[in-house]
């Protein structure tokens, strides 16, 4: 059956719609955007408010029509001692005295509600970059934890849910960098760690940012700041914190400038001080709403217990502060319509999250150049190359890594133009809300490196500015839970059980914004040199990162291609090493997805085959000379028919309509079984576009890639 817009719009809206809850903290999903030229410029008002500590998994894994537990590509990884295989859900942790295979865990509040209050996990940089390694990521429990691998379901969080589908959830937004606190925020804050350590960087671990504190007297940095760009160009900017209960989560503190500014010392700039080192409370911002003080740019930094960080917070806790901020926020109908409201979350703490970040390529001697794969665009300043002489743990092995980007993080984005339950699928990371500023009031940060602006997107995506006022909805109460959570003492430790099955992931379609991405990976044998060749390609507004892994070589660091639009890159494998077999496994963002397998012995087969989509359709076409062919559809059967080909060769296509844009198809033959290519991904059209249709509802035993 086909999908059904109708059926789709009402389902978007259902869960939220339904949920009961008082009229004041109902009031930002109902008031419309302030319609005027039908653009960006509508927008009057941007509010960022970054949390602590929670990954996305841990928190949406199971909520349907993101890509979550039920993802039909998890990585491989290297398989079992028994031989069989293994992907990303399997996590070693060889840290215990019985090794043992982990999988994602629900903490059910439920039946124990002090698990609100879990126990943190380790975050900086020498645990983050080992729980990554290279984009492997196998060993997440014994860098991090087994309580890493440990998420919530929407009973446990029915606010952030609730959020996610009254508005828009980001589900491919990630952390700058593969670290804590201080330096994600700074990204945020001025786009950059320092990375050629020009004013007192590269920032890669927390620095002592509490005013009060004598230790505290020198601050570490010197650049110039996204604040202070506002500020010279009028644009109207601001902060809402306490300072004597902030979390030491304000970066600028750490800044000579605004420390200078904080001692009215001569010569500093009092609006630094006032602005950014003064105590504003949420009632201060909803008085500002009320009397019409909003600045254009604001942010939010909350109290500890506001905060969400495991520990002086929790999920409900958090909750509680996030809504007494859209409490204030739309204390004015009027400025609420003209305002958008980001909510992110500095870093994943150590919770596990399954998508590999996109990164620049991996250091690797092994290879010629000595990277693991390529970039069309400089990746200047995106590698620890400078030793950092105060952080903790900047250790020798770690070296020359990349910074990022890191683990995906929550992300929503709450405003008259976002409403409705959506999805925004395209690579961003806390750089992505500074181009959104920059988009909005022309005021650019040039610290965001050029690999950055190429790969991850501005946000304007995840908005309807034309056509806004569609939706309504409503949120949860917050304050029983969050009396709750503030009354556990403690901070409960959960174990992991043994050989467990993840949550599952439920079917549901979700409304998707539109993607920049128009992408491929084709696939070239030299007989002569014994090698395949992947090339692959952007030919739409975004930029990609490619991973590739090689499951014959699965010890080997992964390689990642970064391709800029208009551009294309090509990587080689040889096919000596390897007896002459090949099997290249592709992931690159937003479901797209690729694999090659093969031998020297089926060359030729890779010359007849081509494949596109355009004009609403996907078609495979094979040249004559080389045996039947067979094309199956993998996960939309109901949709797409399989195909069969004769010896003469000619074309199959398929209608990407009915499936809201999405395929997956397996090319075969039967007299070459050793030979396989599947093509899958999404294609934007006229069609209303959706998440995959056919993600989550898996069966939780333990999955095998391919």
């Amino acid at each position: 059956m086909p999908l059904d817009r109708r059926s789709l719009l009402h389902r978007g809206l259902g869960a939220a719609a339904l949920a009961g809850l008082p009229a004041s903290l109902a009031r930002a999903a109902a008031i419309p955007a302030a319609r005027r030229s039908g653009t960006i410029e509508d927008v009057q008002h941007i509010v960022i408010l970054m949390q602590e500590n929670r990954g996305f998994d841990h928190y949406f894994g199971t909520m349907p029509g993101v890509c979550g537990f039920g993802d039909r590509f998890p990585i491989p990884v290297p398989p079992a001692s028994d031989g069989s295989p293994m992907n990303v859900w399997d996590q070693r942790d060889g840290s215990a005295a019985n090794p043992r295979v982990i999988r994602p865990f629900h903490l059910s509040t439920r039946e124990n509600f002090d698990l609100m209050r879990m126990k943190g996990t380790p975050h900086h940089w020498p645990n983050a970059q080992a729980a990554w390694d290279h984009g492997r990521m196998a060993h997440w429990p014994e860098a991090k934890t087994e309580r890493s691998m440990a998420c919530y379901t929407q009973e446990d969080i029915p606010f952030q849910w609730a959020m996610a589908e009254a508005f828009t959830l980001c589900d491919a937004y990630h952390c700058s960098i593969q670290t804590g606190t201080n330096s994600n925020r700074l990204y945020l804050w001025t786009g950059t760690n320092d990375p050629h350590a020009l004013a007192g960087g590269p920032a890669i671990d927390n620095v002592d940012d509490d005013l009060s504190k004598p230790e505290s007297a020198h601050p570490r940095f010197w650049w110039k700041t996204y604040p202070e760009r506002l500020e010279d160009a009028g644009v109207s900017w601001g902060h809402y914190q306490d300072m004597a209960d902030n979390f030491g989560d304000n970066p600028l503190a750490n800044f000579t400038q605004y420390r200078a500014a904080y001692r009215r010392e001569p010569g500093s700039r009092a609006a630094l001080r006032d602005k950014a080192l003064t105590t504003r409370t949420l009632q201060q911002l909803r008085e500002d709403v009320l009397g019409g003080r909003l600045p254009q740019v604001s942010w939010i930094v909350g109290t500890a217990e506001g905060s969400e960080h495991p520990g002086p917070s929790s999920p409900a806790q958090g909750a509680a502060y996030t809504s007494q901020v859209i409490d204030a926020l739309t204390a004015d109908p009027e400025v609420w319509a003209r305002t958008v409201l980001f909510v992110t979350f500095d870093e994943n703490d150590g919770f596990f999250d399954h998508v590999p970040p996109p990164a620049p390529p991996s250091p690797d001697p092994a290879l010629p150049g000595g990277f693991a794969g390529a970039s069309t665009v400089s990746t200047e300043g995106e590698y620890h190359r400078i030793e950092s002489d105060w952080a903790a743990g900047d250790e020798q092995v770690y070296r020359g890594r990349p910074y990022g980007l890191g683990p995906r993080v929550p992300t929503y984005i709450l405003s008259p133009w976002s409403r409705g339950g959506w999805v925004h699928s395209e690579v961003c990371d806390h750089t992505s809300i500074l181009r959104f500023v920059e988009t909005r009031f022309g005021v650019m940060e040039p610290n965001i490196s050029a690999w950055r602006r190429a790969i991850c997107g501005d946000m304007t995506r995840a908005f309807d500015f034309a056509h806004p006022n569609r939706a309504r909805a409503r949120l949860p109460a917050t304050v029983e839970l969050r009396d709750r959570a503030r009354a556990i003492v403690g901070q409960p430790d959960p174990t992991a059980p043994d050989n467990g099955v993840r949550p599952i992931q439920a079917r549901g379609l979700r409304r998707s914004r539109p993607l920049g991405y128009a992408l491929e990976v084709v696939d070239t044998i030299d007989l002569a040199k014994s090698t395949i060749a992947l090339e692959f390609s952007a030919q739409g507004p975004m930029g990609a990162v490619f991973h590739v892994y090689d499951r014959l070589d699965l010890a080997a660091i992964p390689r990642r291609y970064t391709v800029t639009p208009g551009r294309s890159l090509r990587g080689e494998w040889s096919l000596a090493a390897k007896d002459g077999r090949y099997d290249l496994w592709v992931r690159g963002p937003a479901g797209f997805h690729r694999e090659f397998v093969g031998t020297r012995e089926t060359a030729h087969q890779t010359e007849k085959l081509d494949w596109s989509a355009a004009g609403g359709e996907f078609r495979i076409a094979v040249a004559p000379g080389n045996g039947v062919w067979r094309i199956e559809p993998l996960a939309y059967a109901q949709h797409h028919q399989p195909c069969a080909l004769p010896a003469e060769g000619g074309s199959c296509r398929w209608s990407l309509e009915a499936t809201g844009g999405w395929y997956d198809l397996a090319i075969y033959q039967p007299a070459h079984p050793e030979f396989r290519r599947r093509l899958a991904g999404r294609v934007d059209g006229t069609w209303l576009p959706v998440t995959d249709p056919a993600i989550g509802a898996v069966a939780s035993d333990p999955a095998t890639p391919g």
